[in-house]
Parts: structure tokens; sequence; C-alpha cells
């Protein structure tokens, strides 16, 4: 989205793994859409576990920057605790059934240790952990990792490379693949309404030949199809899925529809006439210092709802974007957020950000711009987790073909792809592309048979 003066990625922001085992960032190349930097040979041997690397500052909530060996130790500890949530598969005897209170019970058992046994050392150390645990809810897109299984937690794979994006806007690679189609092969702005399958349809006029599906769309207009690729998003899904599809789909996939988990990271942008932080500064993190893993937070969303902010990407570089800073907040606080308006928003971070650097005289933004992906119609959040209860094998039976029935004379009537469908990259850009290669090779094959 054009912004007053660069561009907003109201979506995705980063290509997650910019190497040559991610296929965005393989076509990113192709089309010459990305800066010198990421085409770099080191920056695509990085290993960063999805997080992007960034000069930062940590700003507390009394008002100053904190010490950054302070932060790196708690946030090393966290990355380590972090990295070994990941070894269970497999495993029978889990020491949790969710991440978060993996998670917890590790930092609980340090606890003595942290800070070297001094008490304002220790709680700092316990109030970075928590903003740590804010930061992981957004790369998850949950509300809390309570919520996030462990026991699959590991499947998920993290590319090597140095996060990049795209100068032109994540929109400029959709543009160079559509490019290539003919005229009028893409329809936009044509809400379907009903799939049915498993049906015998008609051209009126053409007897000879039937179809096994038709697409209705809100507008009434309707396509007859031998094979339809869906790849709505799993929240919408969770909402529509039995009056979306006739008839409903098999039990099997319902249940990994309802299991799976989907949640909502949404993005602030806040536009300055002048920077009030310092050029080489990317990342502006917000640590709470009375907060900890361990206690529950106040779940007052209205007096509460912006602590689950994590901090402000910066955008780069300002000559294209202007002096614009990026904020993240994930789960309810996120979709209360949604509800706000643009002045209470706007009011609320300017407040905050007067708290943060301890400037009360901190200028007022001169606009706001923000994501609402909980509140879209046909995404209802943001992207997939697997959530308790659930494992990576709902992902694969969300991603099966219908009918089910390999024999069936009318095979591959409904094909799943999006990120949801992806068993290793779920939540992300490329996941979501390789899901969509793979439905259109099933098909492929097919015709080729």
């Amino acid at each position: 989205l054009p912004a007053a003066s660069g561009l907003a990625e109201m979506g995705a922001h980063w290509i997650h793994g910019p190497s040559p085992g991610n296929p965005i960032f393989r076509l990113a190349t192709s089309y010459s859409l990305l800066g010198p930097e990421a085409a770099r040979e080191e920056n695509q041997q990085v290993e960063v576990g999805g997080h992007p690397l960034l000069p930062s500052v940590t700003y507390g909530s009394s008002g100053k920057a904190l010490s950054p060996t302070a932060v790196s130790e708690a946030r090393h500890l966290f990355d380590t605790l972090l990295e070994s949530a990941r070894a269970f598969q497999g495993t029978k005897e889990l020491p949790a059934p969710s991440v978060g209170q993996y998670l917890r019970g590790e930092i609980a058992r340090r606890v003595p240790a942290l800070g070297e046994g001094r008490e304002d050392a220790r709680q700092l150390q316990l109030a970075v952990l928590a903003a740590c645990l804010k930061l992981e809810c957004c790369i998850s897109g949950t509300h809390s990792m309570d919520l996030v299984a462990l026991e699959p937690f590991g499947e998920y794979v993290s590319l090597p490379g140095l996060d990049c994006t795209f100068p032109g806007g994540y929109s400029s690679l959709p543009d160079c693949m559509l490019s290539a189609l003919p005229e009028g092969t893409v329809l936009l702005n044509k809400a379907v309404r009903t799939i049915q399958w498993k049906g015998s349809f008609r051209e009126e006029g053409d007897e000879a030949r039937d179809f096994p599906v038709r697409v209705e769309c809100e507008d009434g207009d309707a396509f007859l199809a031998d094979h339809v690729i869906v790849t709505v998003p799993l929240g919408f899904l969770k909402e529509h899925h039995q009056d979306f599809f006739q008839p409903p789909l098999p039990q099997r996939k319902v249940e990994a529809i309802r299991r799976l988990g989907f949640g909502t990271n949404n993005k602030i942008f806040l536009e300055f006439e002048k920077p009030f932080w310092d050029p080489q500064q990317q990342l502006l993190e917000v640590v709470w210092e009375d907060e900890s893993p361990l206690e529950e937070p106040g779940t007052y969303l209205e007096a509460n709802w912006f602590k689950k902010l994590i901090g402000f990407v910066v955008l780069q570089p300002p000559e294209q974007h202007g002096h614009v800073l990026c904020g993240f907040i994930a789960g309810k606080e996120s979709e209360y957020m949604e509800m706000l308006s643009d002045e209470e928003v706007l009011g609320t971070m300017t407040r905050l950000l007067r708290t943060l650097t301890g400037n009360p005289h901190l200028p007022t933004p001169r606009s706001v711009l923000r994501s609402r992906w909980h509140s879209a119609p046909y995404t209802r959040g943001s992207y997939s987790y697997v959530a308790v209860g659930s494992s990576g094998d709902d992902i694969d039976a969300l991603a099966q073909p219908l009918p089910e029935d390999p024999e069936d004379p009318r095979p591959l009537q409904l094909l799943f792809a999006g990120e949801a469908t992806h068993r290793t990259f779920y939540s992300t850009t490329h996941g979501a592309l390789l899901s969509g290669w793979r439905e259109a090779e099933r098909l492929n094959q097919l015709f080729q048979a």
C-alpha cells in the first residue's frame, strides 16, 4: 500500500531465509527485484532462525534505554531455551503440552541464577524474557505461546539467509508472475459464495459435457470446472467451511481445520516529520520492566492492549519511506486494536513513545496506518500455527485433495493450497508458493497419466 511518502507492506514483510532453498528468493532474484545486499553470498548463509537481525535499542517502561548487555544476556537465554523446545518431536513423555508452558518451566528453574542473584538484575532479565515471549507470539501468529503445541514445534523449518525486503514492495513479485499470463486470465474482486463438488453440472446449450464442480460467486456468476484449487486462509475456513462447500467436507478435514491454530499479527505504521531515533537504529524494542513470564499478565484489554506491542522496525531506507516506524502486535490485544479509531491508536502510540523515551515533548506522528487482519472477512487473522491438540498430520489432512477415494472417476475435484497446508513452512509466503506448485504438479501428473 503506498503510504504518505513511501510504501507500507500491510501483509508479508520479509523474505524469511533468502537463500537458494527459498523459491520466493529464487523468483525475486530471477526478476531482479532485490537490492544488492540481499544477493550477497555471505548474506545467504547467515543462520538467523527466523528472526531478522537488526541494529536495535531497547527501551524500558521507566523511560530510558536498557543496558544492551543485560538485554542480550536474557535474549540469548531465551533463544537457547526456544531452540531446546524444538527437540520433542516423537517424544511420548512431554515436559509440557505447549511451548509457552515448557519455556516458563525452564525459566522458573533458572530464576535463582538470573541476574547473578541481584534482585533488580533478575527482575530486568525476567522482563526481557517476557518481551521475548511476545515477539515469539508475533512470529507464530498466536495470542499466547501456551496455545502452540510443543511436540510438533520443531517440524517448522527455518531457511538460512539474512531476512530482506522487496525495495519495490512484496507485490512486485506477483505482478511479475502475473505478467506472463494471457490478458483476462485473472479475475479480481470476485468473491466466491459456494463451491459445489461431486456434482454433474452442464453449461447452457452444451449437453455433451458435464463438470463435477461449480463455483458460485457472490455476484451470481458461476464457473464450471473439473478442478478447483482452494487457497482461502485457514481463518476463513474455520468460520465458513460448512456453508462454503456443498456437500460439506469430510470429517477428517473438518477436524484438521478445527484443531489447527490461526491467529492475528498486525502492524501499526507511524509516520514522523523527522526521526527521534538515531540513524543507525533499525529496531526499537519495548520492555515493561515490571513484567515477568512467570506471572499472568493483566487481561484488561482496554487499559493494557498496547503492552503486547513488541516494538518498532524502522522502515529502510528513509529516502524511500520517509521516517516511518512499523510496530508489531499479536493476539487478542491486536484484535482489540482493530476496533479502535485511528485517533485512539495514534494517541496511545504517542503516549507510549513518550513514556519509553522519557521525552514528554516527543512530537505526535503525522499519520497512522495499520493492518486489520482479524476484521478482514476473507482472512479472519494472519497465519497458522500448530496448536495444542493438533499436529503436522492435521496440516497434511488439510492439504489432502478431494474426493478422498483415489479410484474416483472424477479425481482431484478440490485441491487445497495456502500456507496452512505446508507442513514445514506454514505461516510463510514461501510455504504458500510451494503449496500452490505442489497442487499444480498434482494436476500436471493427472493430465500426463
